[in-house]
C-alpha cells in the first residue's frame, strides 16, 4: 500500500436497460433500470454489488467495473469501463506480464562469481566479483519443492502495516551456495578483493535504489519480542551480517493497551547501528524491517561472510565500502572465468512472489531486466520496453498511462484495459500458470482474509492495489483507489475476466482500508455468484 494526497473524485450515473445479447442466459439478481436502494443502476451489475458500492464511506467517490465473458467476448457489465483511474499496484499485471510474454514462465537468470588474477596452492591472487543479474530472491525463499515461499503479509509492508512474518528459509542460502561452489573450485584463500558489479541497471524507487543484487528483499527485518509487563523487550536482526547492530529502545505494555513501534532508523553517531524505539503489547512479537541504501556493500559483506563459512579467506577489510570503481569494464568482467554460478527460480515463481504479496521493487526490477535485455542500464527505459511488448500482443496501449511498474501514485488506465490484458493472457499456452500467480479470495495473498466464508472464495483470482492518505482538513483516512482485477471461476462455469476499481472513500481510521479491501471483494463475489 502506498500513500498518496487526496484529489476530488465525481461520478455520473446513468441508469439503463438490460440487453442480454448472443445467449439464452441471465446472470441472476442483476440490476435493471431501477434505482432503489441507490444508485449504480447498470445493465448486469448484480444487486448484491450495488448495496456494497452505495455504502456512505464511497458516497463521493465513483466505481469503475468491466466484466468480460472470456470465451465469448460478451461485455457483460460496463461502468464506465473506458474511464481513466489510478489503480495502485495493479499496475503490477503490466510489468509482470510484460516479462512474462517476452521470457516465458520457465525463464531463469544466472547470477556468476568471476575470477580474476591466478590461483596458486588454493590462493586466488586477484578478485573475485559476484555479478548482480537481478534475481529477486536469490535461493532465500526457495522451499524444497523448488517453489518460491511467501507470506500472506510479507516482511517488505511490516513498517506501514500490522502482522507482517517472515518465512522459515535462510535469506542467504544462495550466497552460501555460492561460497560452497567457490571453495570447490579449489580457492581457500582470496589475497585481492571480493567486489559486486551492480552495473547491469540502476534506478530508483519511492527514494530507494533499485539494484541488480538483492538479498533479503534488500531488508534488514527486526523480530521484537515482548517481555513482561514493564521489562524491556528482546530482538532478532535477520540475517546477522556485519556490521549492522540494533539499538532496541522497546518497552513492554499489557496485552491490550495502545503500542506503537516506530520506523526503525539509523543511529545519529553510529551509522551501523539501527534504532527502534517505542511500545510492544505482552504476548504479541512485532516485526519491524531496515532498508539498506547500499545494497552492493551488504552483499559484499555477506557474501565475504558466506566464503568464511565455506572455508574461504579473504584478505580485504568485510566491511569496507563495496569497491566499483575498481572493477574493470564490463565487457572484461564478461569475458573472466566463472568459479560459481546461482541460477534464480523460474519467472513464474518470481512473478508468484511479486503478485500475491504485491512485491513493489519486484515489480520494477521487472522493468529494469527489460531495460537491460535491450541494452540500457536505465531502470525508467525498460517502461517504453513493456509498452512496446503489450503493444505487439494487441493490447491498446492507449488505454493505459504508467509512469511505473510498481503502482505508485500517477499510473493511470481504464478497466477495459485492464480486463484486455487478462484476455490476452488467456489465450496464451501457459495461461493457467498465470492465473496462479494471482491472489486467490480468500486463499491466499493479499485476498488472504477477504470473503473468507463466501461461496466464491477459491474462485476469484485476481491482484489488488491501493492508494490510501490522509484528510488532515477532517481527520480521517482518504482511500485514493483500491482495485481488483484478474479472471473468475463464474458459478455456472462460465470464465470471466473483470476490473473493479473505487476512487475516493472516507474513514475513519485505517482499519477502513482493510474495509474497503474486503468490500472490493465482496462485489467481485457478488459478480462470480450471479454469473
Amino acid at each position: 500500500m502506498r500513500r498518496s494526497p487526496v484529489s476530488a473524485a465525481l461520478v455520473t450515473l446513468a441508469a439503463a436497460a438490460v440487453v442480454l445479447t448472443g445467449c439464452t442466459w441471465a446472470p441472476a439478481e442483476t440490476s435493471s433500470t431501477s434505482s432503489g436502494g441507490g444508485g449504480y443502476a447498470v445493465p448486469g451489475l448484480p444487486d448484491a454489488a450495488r448495496e456494497v458500492m452505495n455504502q456512505p464511506q464511497y458516497a463521493q467517490g465513483r466505481w469503475l467495473i468491466s466484466v468480460q465473458d472470456l470465451e465469448t467476448g460478451e461485455t457483460l457489465i460496463d461502468l464506465d469501463g473506458d474511464k481513466m483511474a489510478q489503480p495502485g499496484s495493479f499496475v503490477k499485471t503490466y510489468s509482470a506480464g510484460a516479462a512474462w510474454v517476452k521470457w516465458g514462465p520457465d525463464h531463469t537468470v544466472t547470477t556468476p562469481v568471476k575470477q580474476s588474477g591466478s590461483v596458486t596452492d588454493g590462493t586466488l591472487t586477484g578478485d573475485l566479483v559476484l555479478v548482480g543479474q537481478g534475481d529477486l530472491t536469490m535461493g532465500g525463499r526457495t522451499k524444497p519443492d523448488g517453489s518460491v515461499d511467501f507470506t500472506n503479509l510479507d516482511h517488505n509492508d511490516a513498517n506501514p502495516l500490522p502482522g507482517a512474518t517472515l518465512t522459515p528459509e535462510d535469506p542467504l542460502a544462495g550466497l552460501d551456495d555460492l561460497a560452497q561452489q567457490v571453495r570447490a573450485s579449489g580457492i581457500t584463500a582470496v589475497n585481492g578483493d571480493v567486489i559486486v558489479d551492480d552495473r547491469l541497471f540502476s534506478g530508483e524507487l519511492a527514494g530507494k535504489p533499485l539494484s541488480p543484487i538483492v538479498i533479503n528483499q534488500n531488508l534488514l527485518d527486526i523480530l521484537i519480542t515482548p517481555g513482561a509487563v514493564g521489562q524491556p523487550a528482546t530482538a532478532a536482526l535477520t540475517p546477522a551480517v556485519a556490521p549492522w547492530k540494533l539499538d532496541l529502545q522497546v518497552e513492554t505494555v499489557a496485552a491490550g493497551a495502545t503500542a506503537r513501534i516506530e520506523a526503525p532508523r539509523l543511529s545519529a553517531t553510529d551509522p551501523s547501528t539501527i534504532v527502534v524505539t517505542g511500545t510492544v503489547n505482552e504476548g504479541d512479537p512485532v516485526l519491524k524491517v531496515f532498508e539498506f541504501d547500499d545494497p552492493a556493500t551488504f552483499a559484499r559483506t555477506a557474501f565475504i561472510e558466506a566464503l568464511g563459512r565455506a572455508g574461504v579467506s579473504v584478505a580485504a577489510d568485510p566491511v569496507a565500502t563495496n569497491p566499483a570503481g575498481a572493477l574493470p569494464d564490463s565487457a572484461t568482467v564478461e569475458s573472466l572465468p566463472a568459479v560459481a554460478r546461482l541460477e534464480s527460480l523460474p519467472l513464474a515463481e518470481e512473478v508468484t512472489y511479486v503478485m500475491k504479496i504485491s512485491y513493489n521493487r519486484g515489480a520494477q526490477t521487472f522493468i529494469c531486466r527489460l531495460a537491460a535485455a535491450e541494452g540500457s542500464d536505465r531502470c525508467d527505459d525498460g517502461m517504453s520496453v513493456a509498452g512496446e511488448i503489450w503493444a505487439g500482443e494487441g493490447l491498446d496501449t492507449l488505454g493505459a498511462s504508467l509512469i511505473d511498474g510498481s503502482g505508485l501514485e500517477g499510473n493511470y488506465i481504464t478497466p477495459e484495459n485492464a480486463v484486455q490484458i487478462q484476455t490476452l493472457m488467456a489465450k496464451r499456452p501457459d495461461s493457467e500458470q498465470w492465473k496462479a500467480t494471482l491472489p486467490v479470495l480468500g486463499v491466499d495473498g493479499s485476498l488472504a482474509t477477504v470473503q473468507t466464508g463466501s461461496p466464491a472464495a477459491g474462485k476469484v483470482f485476481a491482484k489488488t492495489g491501493t492508494l490510501a492518505g490522509g484528510d488532515a482538513f477532517n481527520g480521517r483516512v482518504a482511500l485514493t483507489t483500491k482495485t481488483l482485477g484478474g479472471v473468475m471461476d463464474a458459478a455456472s462455469g462460465r470464465e470471466l475476466a473483470f476490473t473493479i476499481i473505487v476512487n475516493q472513500g472516507f474513514y475513519d481510521g485505517m482499519d477502513g482500508v482493510f474495509e474497503a479491501n474486503d468490500d472490493v471483494g465482496a462485489v467481485a463475489a457478488a459478480i462470480q455468484q450471479a454469473y
